[in-house]
C-alpha cells in the first residue's frame, strides 16, 4: 500500500494537502480534493487507522474478554456485541480468559495499550473465586470505561448487565410444580459461581412455598467432575425424581440423554427445563425446555452502554446495574 507521503510525492503537493484533502477539509479546494482521492483510489492508499486513533485519542475499537467461547450463551453474547458495534462504526478484539485470573490480566495489559477505547467483560470462574479485581480497577484509574456482563462483582463500581438469576429459576421450578411435579431436582455446572448459587436459591424458594421439603440429596454438582454422564446415571437411580431444572446451559441436555438412557420418558417420566436458547433446545429430543437469558440482546445493551460511556467525554451519568428479563419456553414437561 502507499503511503501518505508517497502519495504526496507523487501528486507534488505537502503530506498536510493531502491529509486535508481526503478529510474533506473546507481549506483545499474541489479540484485538489478530487485529484487528491483519485490518485488515493488508484495507489490503493489506506489511512493508518491505528495512527489515527492514537492523534485522536479514540481507536473506535472495543475490548471484549469473555471466559469461554465454546460456551453457547457466551458466544451469543459476543454475536450481540459484533453485531451492535459495527452498526456504530465500532470494531471489536476479543481475548478468552479460559476463566483464569492470569489471562484476564495479560490480556488487559496487551489491549490497554492504545488498542481499545474500551472493555466489555464477563469475569473468569478464578478472579471471582479469588476476589480479585486491582487488574480492573486500574482501568478504572485510567478512564477507561468497563461493563460488566453476566458475571459481575460488587467490589467494582461500574456499568453492569445482569439477569434475574433467582427469579428465572423460580418461575422455572414453579411452573414444575403446577404441572404435577413434586419430587425435583437441581442439576449445575457452576454452583461455585455467584450466578450459580442465585438459582439455587430460586429454586429453593419455589419449593418452600409450595411446601415441598428441600432435599439436598436432589442437588447435583458437576463443577469439575471428570465423568458428568456416570454422575447423572448414579444420581437418577439412587431416587425418585420425576422433573429436574438445569442451573447451566449443557446440564439440561445431558440430563436428557442420562434420563432416556436408563429408559426413562422424556418428559412424561422426567420434566427437565435448563436455561439456554431456540438454538441448544434442537440439540435433544424431545426438544429440551428452556430459560432463555436473550444471550444476543445482553451482548446489544453492553455495547450501547459501553459506546456510550466512550463517547461522553465528561463521564456524568450515573453507573447503572440494567436487569434484562428472560422468558421461559416449554416444550413439553407433562
Amino acid at each position: 500500500m502507499t503511503t501518505l507521503k508517497e502519495l504526496a510525492k507523487l501528486l507534488n503537493v505537502s503530506i498536510s494537502t493531502v491529509s486535508k484533502a481526503l478529510s474533506d477539509s473546507n481549506d483545499i479546494g474541489a479540484k485538489t480534493k478530487k485529484r487528491v482521492k483519485e490518485a488515493a483510489e488508484l495507489y490503493n492508499y489506506k489511512p493508518n487507522q491505528m495512527a489515527l486513533g492514537l492523534k485522536n485519542n479514540q481507536t473506535k475499537t472495543i475490548g471484549v474478554i469473555i471466559p469461554n467461547i465454546l460456551n453457547h450463551f457466551f458466544a451469543k453474547v459476543l454475536f450481540g456485541i459484533e453485531k451492535a458495534a459495527r452498526q456504530q462504526s465500532y470494531d471489536t478484539i476479543v481475548c478468552i480468559s479460559h476463566e483464569k485470573y492470569a489471562n484476564e490480566v495479560s490480556s488487559l495489559e496487551v489491549l490497554t495499550n492504545g488498542r481499545v477505547d474500551g472493555f466489555i467483560m464477563s469475569l473468569s470462574a478464578e478472579t471471582l473465586a479469588k476476589e480479585h479485581v486491582n487488574h480492573i480497577k486500574t482501568l478504572k484509574r485510567a478512564d477507561q470505561p468497563i461493563v460488566l456482563f453476566d458475571r459481575v462483582t460488587e467490589k467494582l463500581d461500574c456499568d453492569k448487565i445482569i439477569i434475574d438469576d433467582q427469579h428465572s429459576m423460580y418461575e422455572a421450578t414453579k411452573q414444575l410444580i403446577e404441572n404435577g411435579r413434586k419430587n425435583i431436582a437441581f442439576v449445575s455446572n457452576i454452583t461455585n459461581l455467584e450466578i450459580g448459587q442465585l438459582r439455587l436459591s430460586g429454586y429453593q424458594k419455589a419449593l418452600k412455598e409450595s411446601d415441598i421439603s428441600f432435599d439436598e440429596n436432589k442437588i447435583l454438582k458437576l463443577t469439575s467432575i471428570e465423568n458428568p454422564h456416570q454422575s447423572m446415571i448414579k444420581f437418577l437411580l439412587s431416587q425418585k425424581i420425576d422433573a429436574i431444572v438445569s442451573a447451566d446451559n449443557t446440564s439440561g441436555i445431558m440430563m436428557i440423554n442420562a434420563a432416556k438412557d436408563l429408559g426413562f420418558k422424556v418428559p412424561k417420566d422426567i420434566a427437565v427445563i435448563g436455561f439456554g436458547d431456540k438454538e441448544t433446545s434442537y440439540l435433544t429430543y424431545p426438544q429440551l425446555s428452556y430459560i432463555d437469558q436473550n444471550p444476543e440482546e445482553i451482548g446489544k445493551t453492553a455495547t450501547e452502554i459501553l459506546i456510550e460511556r466512550i463517547e461522553d467525554k465528561n463521564q456524568k451519568h450515573k453507573y447503572r446495574t440494567i436487569k434484562l428479563s428472560t422468558s421461559l419456553t416449554l416444550k413439553a414437561t407433562s
